[in-house]
């Protein structure tokens, strides 16, 4: 994966809320209610966050879910017709999400929470399959780990491969 730094001050970001649940803590004298939002950042360009915001208040949760998914941008690469550069199976915890590249005119082609990334990361034209566990947080997080792994053909092209020729593995760079 890329590691590279990206500055949040310089993108126009659109935020949207996956989803908000109600959570309760049992203490001593009884429940304590609070609430958990989940929240997608992007600037519909290639550059996507997700963040998680916890608070005694919906408004002040979605803020802090906000704050901690600019915290977490990963960008993606994208080709010449707004979909992605290869097909790939992003994991998280017990979900897997399937992203396949798809021609133009296709449009997203994705369930909610994963719908959400992907159009928030400027994805024109995609088809992607929600595996195993469907829990929101986990898909989400699965999808961004499999668009921030994408690979461009430039470099694709610049990493060695082994070759294995009569049992010995040369590399080739």
């Amino acid at each position: 994966m890329r590691k590279e730094i990206i500055d949040v001050n310089s993108l126009e970001l659109t935020d949207k809320v996956v989803t908000i649940k109600r959570v309760t803590k049992t203490v001593k004298g009884g429940r304590n209610m609070r609430f958990t939002a989940l929240v997608v950042v992007g600037d519909q360009n290639g550059h996507v966050g997700v963040g998680l915001g916890k608070a005694v208040e919906i408004p002040e949760a979605i803020r802090k879910g906000k704050e901690d998914a600019m915290k977490h941008i990963v960008s993606v690469a994208l080709d010449e017709n707004g979909s992605i550069t290869h097909d790939f199976i992003g994991k998280f915890g017990g979900a897997s999400v399937l992203v396949k590249r798809a021609a133009e005119g296709t449009g997203v082609i994705a369930g909610g929470p994963a719908r959400n990334v992907c159009e928030l990361a400027g994805i024109r034209n995609i088809r992607t399959k929600s595996l195993g566990s469907n829990n929101k947080q986990n898909v989400v997080l699965a999808t961004i780990n499999a668009l921030s792994a994408l690979k461009t053909p430039e470099e694709v092209a610049a990493t060695p491969r082994q070759v294995c020729r009569g049992g010995y593995k040369w590399l080739i760079s």
